[in-house]
Formats: structure tokens, sequence, C-alpha cells
């Protein structure tokens, strides 16, 4: 069995993640490779410093225009949005890999008392069902205050769902396939028939499950450069693997993948873990020798694909990160919307940023090192050009910093 020391591993990961030089082009093709290798882009709104997806594409581009993006999402259609580890965007070529989601509600959740109760709730509203798709036929695309409200029973519920017929509709319809987002105005959303959101060349077909985890299982394993069973069944379709584990006896079988172990202080970790076949010939790539001329320093989303699986974070960077965005704000440690600095194969710490868009400042109000982190000047300043680069992106005029510095960091970030 072949053996990865954890740097090799790390490096490997980091490299599948495209957070290495060369950069990608920042136009939609750079864009569109990013996404290809990543599988998805998730989507959230919270913008204390900017939105999610457009910071993990900043973060392996650097600064971009977003309407390459929007180009790509309304014009070209190349990328669409759906369920992937979360609401994300996704790409039309992996439409068969998301299929399954879109079959009609399986007997798991109608067996529990709120899926028999959803079911009914559907089965009794299927005039507001219609009623959408008459109307977004007739006039889509359209935002989901064009729709009436046509429900026989109302959807109670204890979460923010309570009441909202039309986008629980809407939202059950966007799962199944009949609907898709076609569009932003104003901020919202713009719904439209999902036949009319997809270029013609998706592949349509539905293909039998085992070959859905296939593809599934291996765009999973190339992102993620190196993973267990667990974490590839927890990335790209989270959650969606039926089988995964007599699949990936198949394609071991077939030499598709490897098993491989990697190597700590001289012991092997447990578990099994598999790098793609593909992937074999970037062990010699991200060796010592070659590792400094694409190494570099960058900040990363709280839901970068890199840290999305908050176990294999901390197992892989002994990395530990929490989003405290709903934590009290005197229970927060780090604070509400924090971004880990990557430097090379580490992540070495996090700032507290705000962006400050009506006087056009990016506040730092805190930065922390990990207890390994390296005090050096040259790490520092790696890590203000990253700031620098990030508020350059965001528009900002001006960058303050708090007083919560690492010592060893102080004289070069502020």
């Amino acid at each position: 069995m072949r053996s990865l020391s954890l740097q090799t591993a790390r490096r490997l990961v980091i490299t599948r993640q495209r957070l290495t030089q060369p950069r990608p082009s920042t136009n939609a093709d750079g864009i569109l490779d990013v996404v290809r290798d990543l599988g998805s882009l998730q989507i959230d709104p919270i913008s204390a410093v900017e939105r999610s997806h457009l910071l993990v594409l900043w973060s392996r581009i650097g600064d971009f225009d977003t309407v390459h993006l929007d180009r790509l999402l309304w014009r070209d259609r190349s990328l669409f949005r759906y369920l992937a580890h979360a609401a994300s965007s996704v790409l039309p070529q992996d439409y068969p890999s998301h299929q399954s989601v879109m079959s009609p509600i399986s007997a798991g959740p109608a067996k529990s008392p709120v899926g028999l109760r959803f079911l009914k709730w559907l089965k009794d509203n299927q005039d507001l069902r219609r009623h959408i798709r008459h109307e977004l036929r007739r006039r889509g695309p359209l935002p989901a205050r064009a729709f009436e409200d046509k429900a026989e029973a109302d959807w109670y519920s204890t979460g923010w769902a309570s009441g909202r017929n039309v986008s629980q509709m809407l939202d059950y319809m966007w799962t199944k396939g009949q609907i898709m987002v076609a569009g932003r105005a104003g901020g919202q959303k713009l719904w439209d028939l999902a036949e009319r959101c997809l270029p013609d060349w998706t592949p349509r077909a539905p293909l039998p499950i085992r070959a859905v985890v296939r593809t599934a299982a291996q765009k999973s394993l190339r992102a993620l450069g190196v993973a267990t069973q667990r974490q590839i069944a927890q990335h790209f379709t989270r959650g969606r693997y039926p089988g995964l584990a007599r699949v990936l006896i198949d394609l071991e079988a077939a030499g598709h993948i490897e098993r491989v172990q990697i190597v700590e202080d001289g012991t092997a970790w447990p578990d099994t873990w598999y790098i793609h076949a593909q992937d074999i010939p970037l062990l010699d790539r991200v060796s010592d020798h070659e590792w400094a001329s694409t190494a570099r320093t960058t900040l990363l989303s709280p839901f970068d694909n890199l840290i999305a699986d908050r176990k294999r974070t901390e197992r892989l960077f002994n990395f530990k990160y929490t989003v405290e965005i709903y934590v009290p704000k005197h229970k927060r440690e780090y604070g509400y919307y924090v971004l880990p600095i990557l430097e090379g194969d580490r992540v070495i710490g996090r700032i507290d940023p705000l962006m400050d868009r009506k006087r056009n400042v990016l506040n730092v109000n805190a930065v922390y090192a990990e207890p390994d982190a390296p005090m050096t000047r040259k790490t520092a300043r790696a890590i203000r050009g990253a700031i620098e680069d990030l508020a350059t992106f965001l528009g900002a005029d001006h960058i303050t910093y708090g007083e919560r510095i690492p010592e060893g960091w102080q004289r070069d970030l502020q």
C-alpha cells in the first residue's frame, strides 16, 4: 500500500482544491475550471464580508469581476442552483448525480409524523402547485411574491417557514427539479420552469443508482484529494451514496482508485484512505522541491469547500473551526464571520473581519494565531498581503486593525 506523509496528504488536498499557484484565470473560463474541480459552490446569503461563493472563488483566482459568474449562471446556463452538500451552484453535466433527489418523496420521510404531515399538505395543495406552474409557463421568470397563496391548508411549523405556503411549495418544486432559479432581481430569486433553465445539452436520461454513486464518489474523491469512505459520503452530493462501500471496492478493483495510508510520526492513521488514480502523478509535484513554487497564503470563507467537513478539517489540519454566527456575541470565542488563514499546507490562524460598505472600510477586528503558527515577519507580511487582496476585491478604500493581534505579527499588521 502506498504511504503518504501527513504533509504530502495536505498538499495533495490543497492542490486539488485549486489553492496553489498558478491561479486560474479571472474570467468565466477560470471560474468554470474551479467549479469543475470543486464540484459545487455553496450559497450562503450572509455578507458580513462578502457572500460565501464569491469568497470561495476569490481565494482561488483572486480579484475578479462577479459579472462573469452572473453570465455563467443566468446567460450561458453553464451553472445552475441546486443541492450538493448544501444549496450550491453546480454543473449541468453533473445533472444525473442530482436526479436521485428529484424523485418522489421516499418512504423514509413519509413514515415520520412530519413526513406524513408534509405529504398531506402537498396533497391538499395541488391547486397551489398547478398555479405556480401555470404562471411560470405563462409569465416566468417570476419572484415568489408574484404567486397567489392558493393553499387549501396552511403549513405550520416551529421554524421560519410556518404559514409560508408559497415559499414552501417553491422550495419543494425546486428540490424535485420542477423549477429552478433563473436569475435575481432586486435581491429576489426569479423562478422559472426547469426545462427553460438548463442548456439543451444537459444529460437528462436517468442512470441506475449504482452508476450515479460510482460517478459521484469519484468526483467527491478527486475534489478531496485523499479521503475516507465517510468523508467521500459527506462531500459533493452529501448523504446520497447508497451502497458506497461496495462501489469503492469495485472502483478499486477496476484501478480507478487506490488505497493509501497516511503516516504521521512513523505511525499509520486508522481507517481506510483512498486516492484517485488520476491524482497519483500529483504526489511528485507536491514534493518539497516543487511545493515552494506553488504554495501561497490566502483567507478562506467559513463555508469553503476545503473546510466544509469540520471533522475532516480537524483531523487533517489540526484546526478546529466552528461558525459562531448564531452564537450570542458575549459567548463567541473568535467572532461573527471568521476567515481561516491558509499558509502553504497549513491553517495557521484566523481573522475576524467586517466590511463597512457605507465607508468602504474593511475592519479587521482581531487576528488569531494557532499555537504552532510561525511568528515571523515573512508570515505576517503574507497575511497582510492576503488581507489587502481581500480589501481590493471588496472595493475597500482602507483597512483598519483592532488591538488583538499576535505579538509576533503586530509590527507588520498595524
